[in-house]
């Protein structure tokens, strides 16, 4: 077999492993949906464990771009695909950290969505997927108009969150009671809205790996 069919086998796995790592975290940012919607707390709590899985990927993944940049000898334009890809998987995991940190929150705080709007959570919690998944189907098939549109969502998950924080603050002025229920609403919606952050960066990567130039859309 020819370096060059070496190689690209090689980048095929590496978008195998990145496209499943990337599953993974969409169903447990799923997961924090349904666990607030529903006021599951065995669910959430299952969520945060599903972490670890997301970290193995990450692992698994470095181990392959390095021994593609090792040992492939990839030319300029393979080697900006798997050093953008080192990027992206940096990306993600730390979705799946914020994912689990949500589980963890709904877990230890089961009721609190009952006693406030979870409308507007749950539209940043399915924004977040989708954001998600399409920013690393741009990157994988090198779909710089998919990032585009992808990175633009980012504008509405941004109105969310501050449609979350003055719902969350007129709550708290109505109820102060129950202030430490809107504080951890406040975080989850902080959370979703930095998984936005984190798929915008992964379309930045796809113009850069397709362009050779870092544009930031924020």
């Amino acid at each position: 077999m020819s370096a060059r069919k070496y190689l690209e086998e090689g980048l095929a796995e590496m978008n195998m492993a990145l496209k499943e790592m990337c599953v993974l975290v969409e169903d447990m940012i799923d997961q924090t949906v349904t666990a607030l919607t529903e006021n599951d707390t065995a669910l959430a709590a299952g969520i945060h464990a599903r972490d670890k899985k997301v970290d193995e990927y990450e692992m698994d993944i470095e181990r392959m771009c390095m021994r593609l940049l090792l040992k492939e000898q990839p030319v300029a334009a393979d080697f900006r695909s798997v050093s953008t890809t080192l990027k992206v998987i940096t990306d993600i995991e730390r979705i799946g950290d914020q994912a689990g940190d949500i589980g963890e929150l709904i877990a230890a705080n089961g009721g609190v969505v009952l006693k406030a709007d979870a409308a507007r959570l749950k539209m940043m919690g399915i924004l977040a997927k989708d954001m998600v998944k399409n920013s690393v189907d741009s990157f994988i098939f090198s779909d710089e108009k998919l990032a585009d549109e992808t990175a633009k969502k980012d504008d509405r998950m941004d109105e969310l969150f501050i449609e979350v924080k003055n719902g969350l603050i007129a709550f708290m002025k109505e109820k102060p009671d129950n202030a430490d229920d809107a504080l951890v609403l406040m975080m989850i919606a902080k959370y979703f809205e930095r998984i936005g952050d984190h798929a915008v960066n992964v379309c930045e990567w796809t113009k850069y790996e397709e362009t050779g130039e870092h544009v930031k859309f924020q």
